[in-house]
C-alpha cells in the first residue's frame, strides 16, 4: 500500500541536506567547547548553523539560542516573565505557552481563528503604567493554520508603549510559520522556531532574543550559548537544523504551489460534501494547512479510516501523546463541541502531489457515503 504523508505540521520528513550535515558532524571528534583543532571544527559547524537559522528569521547570529525544541524555547520566554511582570497570551497558543505560566490575561479568539483586537487593546490599556508586559501571540496556529496579524500587533504595542510608558515585549511562536512564509522583516523581541517542522531533525529548536529582552537561564554549568544554556551542544542536530534552515530559505517561493493544492482540495471537498466545514476558510492562513470537519463522523473514525488507506493526517496538535482530544483552539473559536469532535488537520508539504489530494478526497468521500448509508439503515 502506498503511504501518503499529510501531517507536515506535526513533523516534516528529514531532508537529504540535513541528514548529510548530521552524518558529517557525527563523524567528527571532540567537544565544541575545546580550544584545540577538533573542538574548533565542531564549534565552526555550530556557528555556521547559527548564521543560517538567524538569517531565516532576519536576526543576528548572537540572537539565537539553541534549545531542545519549541517547547523549551516557549517555556524559557514564559519563565523570563515571572514576579512583577504582566503576561498576555492568546487562547490559541500551544500548550507549552498556556501551561508554562499563569497569564494575567488570555485573549479570546474571533470566530475566524485570529485574536480579538478589542481584547488586546483592553488588556494593554488595563496594565499598570510602566509595568513590564509580555504579549505572546503565535504567528500561525498549528491546528487551523490561521495567521495572526503580527505586523499590526507590533504597531499596537508600539503605540501603547508610547502612550502609557509600558515596556512591552512581543513574543511569537513561529514554529509553524518559519520556512513557509517570509518573516525576515518582523521586529519581534522573541521568536520560537523548531527544526523538525522544516525538514531538520527532531529534538532541536531555537529561541531568538532581540532588543535585550529579559532572559533567565534555567540551568547552570558551563558557559555554552554565551552562558544562556549550559550543557554540551548537540552539534550534529544543530548542523542538521542549519542545513534545513538554508534549504527552507531557498524554497520559500515553492509554497505557492502547495497553497494551490490545498485550495483545490478544499474546493472539491465542499463540492462533494457540501456540509463539510473548513475552519478559518477565507482567512489568511499557512499555505499548507486545512482544518476541516465532516459533521457526524468523529475525528478518530476519520483518522483510522485514512490510516488504513495509507494516508496520514491528524486531529490537531501532535503534542498530546497520541491522544485524540477535543481541540482547545476550536473551542476558543466558539465551535460547537459536536462539530469540533469531527475535525481533522491536513497539512501538506513540498513533496505532495495532485495524486495525493485525489486519493485523500476519494477516501473522505467513501467514508462520508458509508456513514450516510449506515445512518439511513439505522
Amino acid at each position: 500500500m502506498q503511504s501518503i504523508y499529510l501531517d507536515y505540521n506535526a513533523a516534516a520528513p528529514l531532508i537529504p541536506e540535513a541528514k548529510a550535515a548530521m552524518l558529517r558532524v557525527l563523524e567528527m571528534t571532540g567537544n565544541p567547547s575545546s580550544i584545540h583543532g577538533f573542538g574548533r571544527r565542531l564549534r565552526g559547524e555550530i556557528e555556521t548553523a547559527r548564521q543560517s537559522v538567524a538569517a531565516l528569521v532576519g536576526a543576528r547570529p548572537h540572537d539565537v539560542i539553541f534549545t531542545s525544541g519549541g517547547t523549551e524555547a516557549n517555556n524559557a520566554v514564559m519563565n523570563a516573565f515571572g514576579t512583577g511582570r504582566h503576561m498576555i497570551v492568546s487562547a490559541g497558543e500551544h500548550p507549552s505557552i498556556l501551561k508554562a505560566a499563569s497569564p494575567e490575561m488570555v485573549l479570546p479568539l474571533a470566530a475566524e481563528g485570529s485574536i480579538e483586537w478589542a481584547a488586546l487593546e483592553h488588556a494593554l490599556n488595563a496594565a499598570a503604567p510602566g509595568c513590564p508586559i509580555l504579549v505572546s501571540v503565535m504567528m500561525a496556529n498549528n491546528e487551523t493554520g490561521v495567521l495572526n496579524p503580527i505586523k499590526d500587533i507590533i504597531k499596537i504595542n508600539n503605540m501603547v508603549n508610547q502612550e502609557r510608558q509600558h515596556r512591552i515585549h512581543l513574543h511569537s511562536d513561529a514554529v509553524q510559520a518559519v520556512g513557509k512564509i517570509p518573516m525576515d522583516d518582523l521586529d519581534l523581541d522573541y521568536i520560537t522556531i523548531s527544526a523538525h517542522k522544516i525538514g531538520g531533525p527532531r529534538g532541536i529548536g531555537a529561541l531568538v532574543i532581540r532588543h535585550n529582552g529579559p532572559f533567565v537561564a534555567d540551568r547552570v554549568g558551563g558557559g555554552q550559548e554565551d552562558g544562556r544554556r549550559a550543557g554540551t551542544e548537540d552539534a550534529a542536530a544543530i548542523a542538521g537544523f542549519g542545513a534545513a534552515a538554508t534549504a527552507a530559505a531557498h524554497t520559500l517561493s515553492q509554497w505557492g504551489r502547495v497553497a494551490a493544492l490545498r485550495d483545490d482540495f478544499e474546493q472539491r471537498l465542499l463540492a462533494h460534501i457540501p456540509e463539510a466545514v473548513i475552519f478559518g476558510h477565507g482567512q489568511p492562513r499557512l499555505p499548507n494547512t486545512c482544518c476541516c470537519a465532516l459533521p457526524g463522523i468523529s475525528s478518530d473514525v476519520q483518522l483510522m479510516h485514512l490510516d488504513l488507506a495509507g494516508i496520514a493526517v491528524s486531529s490537531g496538535s501532535a503534542c498530546s501523546s497520541g491522544r485524540v482530544e477535543p481541540s482547545t483552539v476550536l473551542s476558543a473559536m466558539g465551535v460547537h463541541p459536536d462539530l469540533a469532535a469531527c475535525a481533522i488537520r491536513i497539512s501538506l508539504g513540498l513533496s505532495n502531489t495532485e495524486s495525493d489530494i485525489d486519493d485523500l478526497l476519494s477516501q473522505l468521500t467513501v467514508l462520508h457515503g458509508r456513514s450516510h448509508r449506515h445512518a439511513a439503515s439505522a
